[in-house]
C-alpha cells in the first residue's frame, strides 16, 4: 500500500517536473510556426543526416506533448508533413498521438482523478451522458468532430469506466481522418520554394480540406446516428 502510494507520488512529481521544465526553459517557443519557418533548412539537414534517429526523436516528443497536454501538437503535425512527407508522418503521428492520448487518459484515471473531476464538472457531465447513451461511438464522434479540446477528452475519459484498450482503438480510428488532413497540409507547405507556391493547387486544396473536413465529419456522424436510431427502432429481426 505504502509502496503504491509512493510510486504515484513519484509519477505525479515527474509529470509536473516535465511540464514545469517545458515552460520554465521556454521550450514552448520551439513548437511554433515561426520557429518552424526559421529552422526549416536546419531541421531538413538534421533529418537527412540521420533519418531514423530524427523520426524516433520526433515520435517520442509527440508522445510526450500529447501525454502531458502540452501545446504544439498541431505545429508538430505540420512540421512532420513538411519534413517527412505524407505517409511517414501519417503513420508516426497516428500512433504517437494515440499513445500519448492513452497515456494522458491513464494519468487522469490513476493520478489526477480528483483534481480533474473538480475542474471538468460541467464537461464531464456532458461526456458521461454521451458515453451512457452511445458508448464507444460517442468517443469516436468526439475524435472525429472534437466538441471539446483534445486534452479535455483524454482527461474526462480517464474518469469513465471505458477500458484503455477500447479508448486506444477508437481514438486511433477516430483521429485518423483529421490527422491525414493536417499532415497533408504540412506536406504541401513543405513543397513551397517561392511565393508562387502559396497559390499552388495542392496547397489551396489542402487548406480547403482543413475548413471542409469538420463540416463533412459532422454530416457523416449525423447520418451514422440516424442509421443507428433507425436500427434501434426496428429491433432484432427474427
Amino acid at each position: 500500500m505504502l509502496r503504491g502510494s509512493l510510486g504515484k507520488i513519484l509519477l505525479v512529481a515527474l509529470a509536473l517536473a516535465l511540464v514545469a521544465a517545458f515552460f520554465g526553459f521556454g521550450l514552448d517557443r520551439y513548437l511554433t510556426l515561426s520557429f518552424l519557418k526559421e529552422s526549416r533548412e536546419a531541421l531538413a539537414t538534421a533529418y537527412a543526416n540521420a533519418p531514423a534517429r530524427f523520426v524516433a526523436g520526433y515520435f517520442v516528443l509527440y508522445v510526450l506533448v500529447a501525454a502531458l497536454s502540452l501545446p504544439g501538437a498541431t505545429v508538430l503535425t505540420l512540421a512532420g508533413g513538411a519534413l517527412f512527407g505524407f505517409w511517414i508522418t501519417l503513420a508516426v503521428v497516428s500512433f504517437a498521438s494515440t499513445i500519448g492520448a492513452t497515456a494522458a487518459c491513464a494519468l487522469a484515471r490513476t493520478l489526477f482523478r480528483q483534481a480533474i473531476a473538480a475542474r471538468l464538472t460541467g464537461k464531464l457531465k456532458a461526456i458521461d451522458e454521451g458515453i451512457r447513451r452511445e458508448g464507444a461511438f460517442y468517443l469516436f464522434t468526439l475524435r472525429l468532430i472534437p466538441l471539446f479540446p483534445f486534452f479535455v477528452i483524454n482527461a474526462a475519459m480517464g474518469l469513465t469506466a471505458m477500458p484503455l484498450k477500447t479508448f486506444y482503438a477508437v481514438s486511433q480510428l477516430g483521429m485518423l481522418p483529421g490527422t491525414a488532413v493536417y499532415v497533408n497540409a504540412g506536406a504541401q507547405l513543405g513543397r513551397i520554394d517561392s511565393l508562387a507556391g502559396i497559390v499552388s493547387p495542392g496547397l489551396v486544396v489542402s487548406f480547403a480540406l482543413l475548413g471542409l473536413f469538420p463540416l463533412a465529419a459532422k454530416r457523416a456522424v449525423a447520418l451514422a446516428r440516424a442509421r443507428r436510431a433507425r436500427n434501434a427502432r426496428k429491433g432484432p429481426t427474427a
